[in-house]
């Protein structure tokens, strides 16, 4: 069953359409790949499901209800939530205020399972959230959109400016993150983790998917192993 469906989505801004007739979908219970390098159109494409970016025309189906141009705060209250590229963290706030903004107070019944995915935030509670490193920072954007419980959690560029270990170890929590029942919906620069975890994959160019498959499948295929992974992934 798809708990999101995309359907020849077409967005633009102004004059200029940005997503050329993108249709996607993501099985409940899953982690979907969308790879492709920085200008593709990915993150438009994130933020045109989370309500932040109109469609001009095309379908997005989330639990079986249209959610195309509907206002963000309601599609967060059906149970999809976005944690942003560059982590958009409330710097000057404690972390335990970036997290209350996350759930609101009735979410705070939920620290105790972001603290077993991510231990290190509740040593840093009363920490200014600008004071933490680049992967607590991350960290603490994922478990922001984790605190409303969503059914789908989008991650756009997790690992972005983040050392390799980091990288491992943020995509090992997006792995335990699922485990939980939470599907993903990743876009990604780094395409030889995303395709570690991921069940499906797709590849966008110029605001077009061009290709998409099993991730295992997509590992295999030469253009992609020549394009972005340097020879194949085992």
């Amino acid at each position: 069953m798809s708990l999101l469906a995309i359907d020849n989505l077409h967005v633009a801004m102004g004059p200029q359409e940005i997503l050329h007739g993108v249709s996607l979908t993501v099985p409940e219970g899953s982690i979907v790949a969308v790879l492709g390098s920085n200008g593709v159109g990915k993150t438009t494409l994130m933020r045109a499901v989370s309500g932040i970016y109109r469609a001009k025309s095309g379908s997005i189906t989330f639990r079986g209800q249209p959610i195309a141009n509907q206002p963000a705060h309601r599609i967060v209250d059906m149970g999809l939530c976005q944690a942003p590229e560059g982590r958009q963290i409330f710097s000057n706030m404690t972390v335990r205020e970036n997290l209350v903004l996350g759930g609101g107070e009735a979410g705070l019944g939920e620290l105790e399972r972001i603290f077993a995915l991510f231990p290190i935030l509740s040593e840093r509670l009363k920490q200014n959230a600008g004071s933490l490193s680049g992967g607590e920072q991350q960290m603490l954007c994922i478990a922001r959109a984790l605190m409303r419980r969503p059914k789908l959690l989008l991650l756009d560029e997790p690992s972005l400016g983040l050392a390799p270990k980091l990288v491992a170890l943020i995509f090992d929590l997006v792995q335990r993150i699922r485990a939980e029942g939470v599907s993903i919906l990743i876009v990604e620069q780094n395409a030889r983790a995303a395709l570690r975890i991921a069940d499906h994959a797709a590849v966008m160019e110029d605001g077009r998917i061009v290709l998409a498959g099993t991730a295992r499948s997509l590992r295999d295929d030469p253009r992609i192993a020549e394009a972005y992974l340097g020879g194949h992934v085992h």
